[in-house]
């Protein structure tokens, strides 16, 4: 991934959506905000107990940094099942300044709307984010276990398809950092179930735990949409080793949110 400072934040980028016109995206870090310990600094989640004042400068920073009104930001209730929404004008600015104003039980988004920022927040589960050249059409998925589970990438993929003609082997996609094979502990059942929805040889299972890996799972079920193996980029950055530089609720439960997000840019 690339790694740029933008005002006094540090963001990521995919290396492959960078180098497309039309798009803007970012993966924030926890870097360059106001909140205090323990959400310091960038925490962009206002349900975690944080001042909702340091959130909301939050967000203004990374609209900024990013380069788009805060009010064109769109952000949802996440809930970790897998319900896709369309998103038109009418949803522009939806839950960018509060919680409360956020799309209701929704995990992915897509538009082809201009300058619509899409978002999703984590810390630990795995943001994806989704391109068409072609259809200038974007995505932007929070897949925990449940939402691989429940092939939430393909059903994202399948909406861009069938809503604006997208063809799967057309769109780009991004698999930002989260929690990595190395750290995600799961009792059997969690790990039998999302291996099995996504084709993968179980790991091995000591005690009643398997590391999960939640990377593989979600490539997989990205090339089940059709996505070619070579169009699909994964940070392979975990958010528990990197707690320094994410959000990370293995870390330390009740922690602050970063964020993906992505816009079509004139």
């Amino acid at each position: 991934m690339i790694r740029r400072a933008s005002h006094s934040l540090t963001l990521l980028e995919f290396e492959s959506l960078s180098a497309k016109e039309g798009v803007r995206h970012f993966i924030s870090t926890r870097l360059g905000g106001v909140s205090p310990p323990p959400f310091d600094s960038l925490n962009l989640g206002f349900r975690m107990n944080d001042d909702p004042a340091c959130v909301l400068g939050n967000r203004e920073r990374l609209a900024e940094a990013v380069g788009f009104p805060l009010d064109h930001l769109t952000v949802t209730k996440q809930v970790h099942g897998d319900r896709v929404r369309i998103i038109g004008t009418e949803q522009r600015g939806m839950g960018a300044r509060d919680y409360e104003g956020g799309m209701s039980e929704t995990d992915a988004l897509v538009t082809d709307v201009l300058d619509i920022c899409i978002m999703v927040l984590v810390a630990d589960c795995v943001p994806i984010l989704l391109y068409d050249a072609k259809r200038g059409v974007i995505g932007a998925v929070h897949s925990g276990w449940k939402g691989t589970a429940a092939k939430i990438g393909l059903k994202a993929v399948r909406t861009m398809c069938e809503r604006y003609g997208c063809r799967a082997s057309d769109i780009i996609a991004g698999i930002g950092p989260s929690i990595g094979p190395c750290c995600y502990e799961v009792g059997c059942e969690i790990a039998s179930t999302v291996e099995s929805a996504a084709g993968m040889t179980s790991r091995e299972k000591i005690a009643g735990k398997s590391h999960l890996d939640l990377w593989e799972a979600n490539r997989r079920v990205l090339i089940e949409s059709g996505i070619p193996d070579a169009s699909i980029e994964t940070a392979r950055i975990c958010t528990r080793c990197r707690a320094d530089l994410f959000y990370s609720e293995r870390h330390h439960p009740g922690t602050g949110r970063f964020a993906a997000g992505i816009l079509l840019s004139r």
